[in-house]
């Protein structure tokens, strides 16, 4: 059982995740922390409280930061995931409210209250786990590991040429995670973009798990109608589920071992590098994966749901 603290911006795809840890046997969702990105951070926390409302889990959500550690904020992926997060389903306002504690405060108590087993795993800007590891150093020490979806090494960016969008949305604080001396593992756009779901699979949520899956199935409409219009093709990639399944099935995953840092200023803003040479630790970056395995196992998952 993997004890994980989600670190998201909800959004689509976001959901997809969430929803597979509330319902995955091998993962104890440990909390949620909010963040802007993919819609602002008062939208973000409260469709994090919303989701695990939705799933019936008793679970935490801590507020997290409004804007990046250094640069100005980008505008948020209205576009991709619709004015509300979850496309064109109407706000979903949760019964309960976020708790007292800052993401950054959570996550540091979480992690020295359950030392070498928590997971962080933050599937937006990684604002927040800067931010915990300024307001406590030590928890770099207790971590049992880090799991960003973001990044790319060889595949090219998607909000530019060359970045991808969870890391040039505060490039600052994705480098400071990168040089901090935990575990890390980088599941960026070299493997999420080999994973792509279908309208067809999604549908095919709806009669096993009318609630979960009907509403998956509702969100990602907006999703495909996005992909078709920009990418081309008629289904969406499977950007954080992926991250989250690489915590419980490393195997369905080939890695590379590079130290990494991220550019902070000038026309590749945001663009994850290899770092060799530079004293810092390396990261396990996903460059393989067994893409039948991973969707099947997400399909499975939801399916198990209500």
């Amino acid at each position: 059982m993997q004890k994980v603290i989600i670190d998201t911006d909800p959004g689509i795809d976001d959901a997809m995740a969430v929803l597979f840890a509330c319902l995955c046997p091998d993962i104890e969702l440990v909390g949620l922390t909010s963040i802007f990105g993919n819609v602002t951070t008062d939208i973000a926390t409260r469709n994090a409280k919303a989701l695990v409302e939705m799933a019936r889990l008793d679970v935490p959500v801590a507020r997290g930061a409004d804007a990046p550690v250094s640069q100005a904020a980008r505008p948020v992926a209205w576009d991709v995931h619709g004015r509300e997060g979850f496309g064109d389903v109407a706000p979903i306002t949760p019964d309960g409210q976020a708790i007292d504690e800052t993401a950054a405060e959570f996550i540091c108590r979480a992690v020295l209250e359950n030392p070498g087993e928590i997971v962080l795993c933050p599937v937006g800007p990684l604002t927040n786990l800067a931010r915990a590891l300024e307001l406590d150093p030590a928890i770099a020490a207790q971590v049992k590991s880090v799991t960003v979806m973001g990044g790319s090494l060889d595949a090219g960016g998607n909000v530019t040429p060359s970045s991808e969008a969870n890391i040039w949305q505060d490039p600052h604080a994705a480098d400071v995670v990168f040089a901090a001396g935990w575990d890390v593992t980088m599941v960026g756009l070299d493997v999420t973009h080999q994973v792509k779901c279908t309208p067809q699979h999604f549908a095919g949520l709806v009669k096993p798990a009318p609630v979960l899956g009907g509403f998956l199935n509702e969100a990602v409409q907006h999703y495909f109608e996005f992909h078709r219009t920009v990418d081309g093709f008629d289904g969406c990639y499977m950007h954080d589920p992926s991250a989250v399944i690489s915590i419980v099935r490393p195997d369905l995953f080939a890695v590379e071992r590079e130290p990494l840092r991220v550019i902070v200023e000038g026309a590749e803003t945001g663009r994850t590098v290899r770092a060799a040479g530079s004293g810092r630790s390396a990261t396990s970056v996903c460059t393989g994966i067994d893409v039948d395995a991973v969707r099947d196992l997400f399909l499975e998952t939801v399916s198990s749901g209500f």
